[in-house]
């Protein structure tokens, strides 16, 4: 009998007709990467967005960070439900995300004008990883994917509407 406390998790084999469940999980996780980014991203922006704008962006990004924040469990979640890990450390995230920072804090619309490509670029990276999906018989992740990135179509048109 193993001790409760001695289980280390590990991929599992999961038979529900998910073809490459392993690659599917890999776009999954750049996905979960990306998400993490932009919750921390958005976040700081929040936390130190100034001007003549203050109140739109911070209430912007905030109903935004949220937003990011659940969805990273569910990203996380079903790559777990596919038998495969979500990624455990910092680095995993860093080195598999899309979204970089900046060098320097910007100004408000510098802000508003990266977290928009931002949302584009993780968009399209959904796009792909909807089109795995679909390859490979996973109409659950396709599904999630699909939803996300329409988060991330809108949100990057209401960044853009603010920057105009």
């Amino acid at each position: 009998m193993t001790d409760a406390m001695d289980v280390v998790p590990g991929p599992e084999k999961v038979e529900t007709g998910v073809r490459n469940a392993k690659a599917i999980s890999q776009a999954l996780n750049g996905a979960l990467a990306d998400t993490y980014r932009l919750v921390f991203k958005t976040h700081a922006y929040h936390w130190n967005v100034e001007g003549p704008l203050f109140y739109g962006i911070h209430n912007l990004t905030e109903d935004q960070y949220k937003n990011l924040f659940d969805a990273a469990d569910e990203i996380a979640e079903r790559a777990r439900a596919l038998g495969q890990l979500a990624p455990a450390r910092m680095k995993d995230i860093l080195d598999f995300s899309v979204v970089k920072d900046c060098d320097e804090l910007p100004s408000a619309e510098v802000m508003v004008e990266e977290l928009a490509r931002d949302h584009e670029q993780v968009a399209r990276r959904m796009h792909d990883a909807i089109a795995l999906s679909d390859e490979h018989n996973d109409p659950v992740t396709a599904d999630l994917l699909t939803q996300r990135s329409a988060f991330h179509e809108t949100a990057a048109w209401m960044l853009r509407a603010i920057a105009k």
